[in-house]
């Protein structure tokens, strides 16, 4: 099985690539990175007819190329994510917080989604159902952090934002660039923490099986 991963940010490769590695090693996986998409909309604020037609390209290469499915690692770009999985129906077509949003819901009415790109803040909410409470949670700085190359400066202030979240019942981490912080996390708020790539790789696979 060919997996087309289309990301934003670069620091997500890393991460899913480490999940298929655990989960689905033998996977074929094909990683297509556009940084621009998340730095211009950082720019715009706001998600554009533009930038929809820049995922369908997106997802037309790689089915051209002969992928069998295409995850996402990009969480601020649901409606995009969901356009593109429209033009390439049947085949599956996950955005990146799919998977980890039905594991959290399982978990507890009281969800904590912590971040550390403010845009995902803004869309991601909509893809939770309204039967939960969400407590969203900006990790202030670390992103910029990894953008430094300070993987352990990150991880810290994503601990950090993490212990406002200790009355939730589960803890959601919004970027795959996260995932490594997974355990920290947990030790600070004592709850249970969901990442985005072990979910995803987790759903796909049966998918695809």
């Amino acid at each position: 099985m060919r997996i087309a991963l289309i990301h934003a940010l670069k620091h997500s490769i890393a991460p899913i690539e480490a999940a298929f590695a655990k989960l689905w090693p033998e996977a074929e996986l094909m990683n297509l990175l556009d940084d621009s998409l998340s730095a211009d909309l950082a720019r715009d604020g706001r998600l554009t007819e533009g930038m929809t037609d820049r995922f369908l390209a997106l997802g037309n290469y790689v089915a051209w190329t002969g992928a069998d499915a295409i995850l996402f690692t990009c969480s601020a770009f649901g409606p995009c994510i969901e356009a593109v999985a429209r033009a390439q129906k049947p085949m599956p077509v996950l955005k990146p917080n799919e998977a980890m949003i039905e594991e959290a819901v399982k978990q507890g009415r009281r969800i904590g989604l912590l971040s550390t790109f403010p845009p995902t803040l803004a869309s991601m909410p909509s893809e939770f159902p309204p039967s939960v409470e969400l407590v969203p949670k900006l990790a202030e700085g670390a992103l910029a952090a990894l953008d430094r190359g300070d993987r352990a400066e990150h991880d810290r202030l994503v601990a950090e934002a993490a212990k406002d979240l200790r009355g939730c019942d589960v803890i959601a981490l919004a970027q795959y660039s996260m995932a490594p912080a997974a355990a920290v996390v947990a030790e600070v708020s004592g709850r249970p923490v969901l990442t985005t790539p072990d979910s995803a790789v987790q759903k796909l696979k049966a998918a695809l099986a």
